[in-house]
């Protein structure tokens, strides 16, 4: 590169240090550049997880804070739990699959339940009498300030004869605690004390024969 400008060595010196402070800068700010880059990207994929589709295909799912989860997890076990205890057939090894399910995600306090409608015969007029009973989950109030975390759920049963259809209200409480997750509890919660408030009658219709 010919310095065309330089008028002697003095000045000359002077613009070869300037051009390699320079260069020295655009290096530095290349290295630095090239460090943020470099962390962020490893930041990036530590985020995801890759997950193997019985072996065969390779499908690429975003990981995230567990904690963000926890209050739909929270829900979902809940409700989860409602439908396996209150949702009923007139069928005795169905009853019995259900309410085994619904034993893994709850504490003695739910099997207290189970075994007071297993002396007062509950199960066996569902099963004499062909009813179905359904449970739908209208809400799940929970307070996650503090733990073990309250619970309270408003859902409503619909018991199901051949000739009518009784409609009732359920509004239970309990705590939530963290556990270990397993098969049988992939969300890792554990109902304990839970209280059924209120189960009462709303409305009972007829049913017509082609209903």
């Amino acid at each position: 590169m010919q310095f065309k400008s330089l008028k002697n060595i003095e000045s000359s010196f002077q613009q070869i240090r300037l051009f390699g402070i320079v260069v020295v800068c655009v290096c530095a700010l290349t290295a630095i550049c090239s460090v943020i880059f470099a962390l962020n990207f490893a930041e990036k994929q530590r985020e995801k997880i890759y997950v193997l589709d019985d072996g065969k295909s390779l499908m690429l799912a975003l990981s995230q804070d567990m904690e963000q989860n926890r209050p739909a997890e929270a829900r979902e076990h809940v409700r989860r739990f409602h439908e396996l205890f209150f949702t009923l057939s007139p069928d005795k090894s169905a009853i019995e699959h259900n309410i085994n399910r619904a034993m893994s995600l709850a504490d003695k306090s739910a099997y207290n339940y189970y075994s007071d409608y297993v002396e007062k015969g509950y199960y066996n007029r569902i099963i004499a009498g062909n009813i179905t009973q359904v449970l739908q989950v209208d809400s799940i109030i929970a307070d996650f300030n503090n733990y073990p975390y309250n619970v309270r759920t408003y859902a409503r049963q619909m018991i199901i004869r051949q000739s009518n259809v009784t409609e009732r209200s359920l509004v239970t409480q309990c705590k939530l605690v963290n556990t270990n997750r397993s098969d049988d509890n992939p969300n890792g919660f554990m109902i304990e004390g839970l209280t059924i408030l209120e189960n009462n009658d709303i409305i009972t219709t007829q049913r017509t024969l082609n209903q």
